[in-house]
């Protein structure tokens, strides 16, 4: 099959580097070499404001590792899960195979229930913390401290600190499984190329007064950005595995949730490129910006999402507070009953939705593909839709949405995005290019 044009540019553009190439580890082919050193391109997103975003491209030989194991992962990270954050060191960890953030030292998997507080059982949880019970108010008492206590137990061993100027890749066919990579007050990351799957929390926390019916809430994200700045997130693939929240119980009359988001920019987060990544059927996806309240994060989460696929999420596509927030060239295929939305518009967002594809389930409504989270306005141009067995063709997504809800949004976010690439796909072509080079396993490793 002849390459096109789009995708003989994007090949180019995976073989880019700067400067020509340091010394690596033994048995990575020139190649991986190469990539492994790649920078964010110039103008690529909000990640490549000022100094831009180059990862680990100025390892030293001893900072280049392949790791294939929990304890390999840490120790190239650092040497210490405790500490690693603070090692600014330049670093490449190239990641082979399954890496399980539930693996101890000596290879065997940890259960849920050796992470567990003695004085923990999910039995003795929901007897104690029943609404019928215990009320709706937040649980508290021995049985709740025993859960948190737990949750320590397992972030000590699955969240996996991340330090400045890292650049973690996986070879071909690498995944993480079973853990969070953190980025918290660091600058410089990039994470390439890998599948994320089941970022599960052990011990969900009852949260009675969360919307009308209360929810069950966890805590680990697959990549979560916190206080960090110039981080470029590319070509993976995000996915719960064998382990989807459709598949657990329900207790207290609502879905046991053991997953949270896929890759959360929060807590003054800012200049973040996530970048022809999938995200597949996944729940909570993208949370930038965690809280309503007016603060730090004023001026802050800014953030580029460009060409990458949401196929068979159900909501925040992503979910926006306060930062500006570019969108555009992505493909959404989405549906099913459990679908909420798509584009979650949140207090003073600036979200720039711009010649995004939407491939729609006879189910879904395409009102319903924004939400108003306490936001204004949003700038949506560009859209093109496709539902059901129907013609593509284009559509204003926020004149549905206006029709179909009050209050109206309105249609000028307040700024216009200067940081990007290249040229914007024309609409009809982008589920064309997203398929065939978002997610792990695209790039020539």
């Amino acid at each position: 099959m002849r390459r096109t044009a789009v995708g003989t540019a994007l090949v180019a553009a995976a073989l880019a580097v700067t400067g020509a190439p340091a010394p690596a580890a033994p048995a990575l082919s020139r190649l991986a070499q190469e990539i492994g050193r790649q920078a964010l391109p110039a103008n690529d997103g909000w990640a490549a404001e000022g100094a831009g975003t180059t990862g680990g491209a100025a390892a030293a030989p001893d900072r280049v590792r392949v790791v294939r194991t929990r304890a390999e992962l840490v120790a190239a990270l650092g040497g210490d899960n405790a500490t690693n954050a603070a090692d600014a060191t330049p670093k490449i960890v190239y990641v082979a195979g399954t890496v399980d953030g539930f693996e101890r030292p000596d290879g065997s998997l940890l259960a849920c229930a050796d992470l567990a507080d003695p004085e923990y059982s999910l039995d003795g949880y929901l007897a104690a913390y029943d609404p019928a019970v215990w009320g709706r108010i937040d649980p508290s008492g021995p049985l709740e401290a025993a859960r948190v206590r737990s949750v320590a137990n397992q972030t000590r061993q699955t969240q996996i600190n991340v330090g400045a100027n890292t650049t973690i890749i996986g070879l071909r066919g690498a995944r993480l499984t079973g853990l969070t990579l953190m980025i918290d007050r660091v600058s410089n990351v990039i994470v390439r190329n890998l599948t994320l799957a089941d970022a599960r929390d052990c011990f969900p926390a009852w949260s009675p007064t969360d919307g009308d019916a209360g929810n069950w809430n966890s805590q680990y994200d697959q990549i979560s950005v916190r206080r960090s700045e110039h981080v470029w997130v590319d070509h993976n693939t995000f996915t719960d595995g064998d382990n989807p929240d459709s598949g657990q119980p329900t207790h207290f009359g609502r879905p046991y949730q053991v997953h949270d988001g896929s890759l959360d920019v929060t807590h003054t987060a800012s200049l973040v490129t996530a970048s022809w990544n999938r995200f597949a059927g996944r729940d909570k996806l993208m949370l930038i910006g965690s809280s309503n309240t007016v603060g730090p994060d004023v001026g802050r989460l800014r953030v580029t999402v460009h060409h990458n696929l949401f196929d068979g999420d159900l909501q925040r596509l992503p979910r926006v507070r306060f930062g500006q927030v570019d969108v555009y060239d992505n493909h959404y295929r989405l549906g099913g009953p459990r679908f909420e939305y798509a584009l979650g518009v949140g207090v003073q967002s600036a979200l720039y939705a711009e010649n995004n594809f939407f491939t729609l389930a006879d189910d879904v409504d395409p009102a319903d593909l924004i939400h108003d989270w306490g936001g204004t306005a949003l700038t949506e141009r560009g859209s093109w839709l496709r539902q059901g067995g129907g013609p593509a063709h284009p559509v204003d997504l926020l004149g549905a949405y206006n029709a179909a809800h009050d209050p109206d949004l309105g249609g000028d976010a307040g700024w216009t995005p200067t940081l990007r690439a290249g040229p914007l796909l024309p609409t009809p072509l982008v589920p064309l290019a997203v398929g065939a080079f978002a997610g792990a396993g695209r790039l020539p490793l």
